[in-house]
């Protein structure tokens, strides 16, 4: 039997990390972090350290930019697994030019397919104008693609706006 899947979307610095670490804490079980961010300049190192200072200790992390299903693999129920973040794994793999759709097909079926409590962290990029490039209008795109397909198979979506949470699926 597998566990649940929670999905928490919303825009940059919207409070979604934190809730969804929150909802982790709250499970009560073994807490596992999987995180996605490659640290390629100093400003993205320091958004990593604040967020490792603000889960604090008690997590098992892993660090998977591309492949977290191999961890997803290894979960037990009695773990809940946070993911953060969606966005920048599909960044990584869209600079590494992956085969997106094997990438994503890989992860879904993971998460489905997983155990463990998941909770996926992902950012809401189609509310803003649209972007001047095309790189930028193919990621935001991409993103777009990619959060219908999580909330598809999540049983529960939380949208988070300023720190506070909309649900949109499911409930809390």
């Amino acid at each position: 039997m597998s566990g649940t899947l929670t999905l928490v979307i919303g825009g940059a610095a919207s409070g979604k990390s934190a809730f969804a670490e929150n909802l982790i804490v709250q499970s009560q079980k073994t807490r596992i972090y999987i995180a996605t961010a490659r640290v390629l300049d100093d400003e993205m190192g320091e958004k990593v350290q604040r967020h490792k200072d603000m889960r604090g200790d008690g997590w098992d992390t892993f660090e998977t930019p591309l492949a977290p299903e191999t961890v997803l693999r290894d979960r037990s129920a009695n773990e809940a697994v946070l993911l953060d973040c969606a966005t920048m794994w599909l960044m990584n793999h869209l600079m590494d030019e992956t085969d997106r759709d094997l990438a994503e097909g890989n992860l879904i079926n993971a998460l489905i397919s997983s155990e463990a409590e998941c909770v996926v962290v992902t950012n809401e990029l189609g509310l803003g104008i649209v972007p001047a490039d095309p790189l930028s209008r193919a990621f935001r795109q991409a993103q777009g693609e990619l959060n219908q397909q999580l909330a598809a198979h999540a049983d529960r979506v939380v949208n988070i706006v300023a720190g506070l949470p909309s649900v949109l699926k499911g409930t809390l």
